[in-house]
């Protein structure tokens, strides 16, 4: 690892969880050059169904702490 790098991860590490998060999302961003267009479309498929199964009451929303409660509850699904 050179210098440069050593020195702005010392850096980005200081920063607050926020900013962290923030660089990490778009440095993994620019990793990402190549667009499967069947993904996208699958996934764009996936979320009108979701969408659609909301607004017919198939599905109910929670709110998100309800949410990260279960999800919290049931860490060990995923350690």
């Amino acid at each position: 690892m050179s210098t440069m790098v050593e020195n702005l991860l010392t850096q980005a590490l200081q920063m607050p969880v926020e900013d962290r998060a923030v660089i990490a999302e778009r440095l993994i961003s620019s990793l990402d050059t190549e667009i499967d267009q069947d993904v996208e479309i699958a996934w764009q498929q996936k979320v009108q169904r979701r969408v659609d199964e909301v607004d017919k009451g198939v599905v109910a929303c929670i709110p998100w702490e309800q949410a990260l409660l279960r999800l919290r509850n049931n860490s060990r699904l995923f350690a």
